[in-house]
């Protein structure tokens, strides 16, 4: 305690459970899972105090057994929407003036009703919803989010700590970091519950409010991390939840004059055409938008011929396949040696055909489905795509869908033979990666091909022995990802060790889990207070020069 006021200090990363099998946490996953999917729920827009249940709803399914309606999700109207605006401004009121540290309390205890008792919930409703498998669910839902929810709220401190020094003559300086005027629109993805959670959070702890739009995909999860937050004690209007056209609901907030900042992820599309609406609006704001987004990717590994082979295709495999490549993080293309791909190739398809596809409640699974129908057919478009032009590439594993009772994709490799080929450059999403050999002597013009390739920047990695070749991959692709990786998969940042986030085409780079995120959402005030102010207008500097007689020796003009 300071002036009774909490001290947090740096926390340690959450513990992730391992669900071994017959382990208390497997047993009560397990048990959590089968009463959850038992039971249809009704989801309702959050608007400050009230669930609003419209009737206008749309069935939430299970991915990996789409004949099951998890939920039903009650959509809302331009008024609606325009409601939980002047919702979220009334409530700022109080939420602002709030002291920061008892701001902070509420999401140091959803850290540990998260790490407690609702784990078993959230993880539950991650698998189910977003057909994660346990492990998936657990370093997600669990593990990111306690992490964003604790070491948030160690960052906030040291931001509101960083004080100028005081004047040794009479002047006292501090600096005031003030929420934004307006509300914060937090747009966010089906594929991280801990992105979901944080979007919002974050700005709100730094005392903003938030109109979150959650993707329709991941409805289920994000309904209990309202509960999470309303359980933790967030107060009513702080973050208002809304369903609905997305089109509608982004149309709503960046028309509003006290719009002031979007927390956003996404693709990178959809970014960019947000980022001409609120150019195109900029006249009628009340203060310039924080703009803030993490969008696409498409993330590479590449192999020196010093490095080793199982080490590669080990890591191809996790990086490409876990989460069924639905990461914005996963290796979806890699350039691979001519000496050294007979060992990684026969390493990398013996791990793939152990590899067993299916539903994540069968803890056996490695690869479950992908997230919704639409996905499953933009996947199958590209497998269908190298199946038909098999004279530039070929399929070496996998290739196989099957929609019938989930959105099944096989793990699928593919050998291309010209770098520039189409399953190479552009973003899929989803459990396919792309394999171009280079001639040992054309290393470096690779490195070069490499950096080229992609309009994207975010994730990254490299393998090699050799420390001075290390170094030149790292030179050679300085700019190519925002998060870069030397002998490790470009998945898996871990809040407080890798702040995450890319440039170029995959967004501002603003690095969640790290302070610079939190900056973002503060608006700076300079205050000075002198103890002794002048009484004078004259400066010494006036004082005319003077002779032993006192005469003054400055002519005037």
């Amino acid at each position: 305690m300071f002036n009774g006021i909490p001290r947090f200090t740096l926390p340690a990363n959450e513990p992730i459970k391992s669900y071994t099998p017959s382990s208390p946490e497997r047993i009560e996953l397990m048990e959590r899972v089968r009463a959850m999917k038992s039971e249809t729920i009704e989801i309702p827009l959050y608007i400050g105090g009230e669930k609003i249940y419209t009737g206008d709803t749309i069935d939430i399914l299970c991915p990996y057994d789409h004949k099951t309606v998890l939920a039903r999700a009650h959509q809302g109207t331009r008024a609606h929407y325009e409601q939980a605006i002047e919702n979220a401004l009334e409530s700022q009121k109080e939420w602002a003036k709030m002291p920061w540290h008892e701001r902070a309390g509420v999401f140091m205890r959803a850290a540990e009703l998260l790490a407690g008792p609702w784990r078993a919930t959230l993880n539950g409703a991650t698998m189910l919803g977003q057909s994660k498998n346990a492990f998936q669910a657990e370093i997600d839902s669990a593990c990111e989010l306690i992490d964003f929810f604790r070491f948030n709220v160690y960052y906030m401190q040291e931001i509101y700590k960083e004080q100028p020094p005081h004047s040794p003559t009479g002047i006292w300086n501090k600096l005031e970091y003030r929420p934004l005027e307006g509300f914060v629109y937090a747009v966010t993805p089906f594929n991280f519950t801990a992105i979901a959670g944080n979007l919002p959070s974050a700005p709100a702890m730094l005392g903003n409010v938030a109109l979150w739009k959650p993707s329709t995909k991941a409805l289920y999860s994000a309904y209990y991390l309202m509960e999470l937050f309303k359980e933790a004690g967030l107060p009513d209007g702080v973050i208002n939840m809304v369903i609905g056209s997305p089109k509608e609901i982004s149309d709503v907030a960046f028309r509003h004059k006290y719009f002031a900042g979007i927390h956003y992820t996404g693709s990178t599309e959809v970014f960019n055409g947000m980022w001409k609406t609120i150019g195109e609006n900029v006249g009628n704001y009340h203060s310039y938008p924080r703009i803030v987004g993490e969008t696409g990717g498409k993330d590479f590994v590449f192999m020196h011929n010093s490095a080793n082979a199982d080490e590669v295709a080990t890591a191809l495999v996790r990086g490409a396949f876990e989460y069924q490549g639905q990461k914005c993080s996963a290796a979806s293309r890699a350039y691979i040696p001519e000496s050294k791909w007979d060992a990684v190739r026969e390493t990398m398809l013996t791990q793939l055909a152990d590899i067993k596809v299916g539903s994540p409640e069968d803890f056996t699974n490695f690869v479950n489905a992908v997230i919704d129908k639409g996905a499953f057919k933009s996947i199958a478009g590209y497998i269908d795509y190298v199946k038909e032009n098999s004279k530039d590439a070929e399929i070496i594993f996998g290739g196989g869908y099957d929609d019938s009772v989930g959105y099944f994709i096989e793990p699928t490799v593919i050998l291309a033979k010209n770098p520039s080929f189409k399953t190479m450059c552009e973003e899929i999403f989803g459990p396919v990666l792309t394999i171009h050999v280079y001639p040992d002597a054309d290393f470096e013009k690779t490195l070069e091909l490499c950096d080229k390739t992609s309009p994207y920047a975010l994730t990254g990695a490299i393998f090699a022995k050799d420390r001075g070749v290390i170094l030149k991959m790292t030179d050679a692709l300085v700019n190519a990802a925002g998060n870069f990786y030397v002998n490790d998969k470009p998945t898996g940042a871990v809040v407080g060790q890798q702040p995450f986030g890319g440039a170029r085409a995959s967004g501002t780079n603003d690095k969640a889990g790290s302070h610079l995120n939190l900056l973002r959402w503060v608006s700076a005030r300079t205050i000075k207070e002198n103890y002794n102010p002048p009484v004078q207008y004259q400066y010494p500097f006036m004082k005319p020069d003077r002779n032993q007689e006192g005469e003054s020796t400055e002519g005037g003009i």
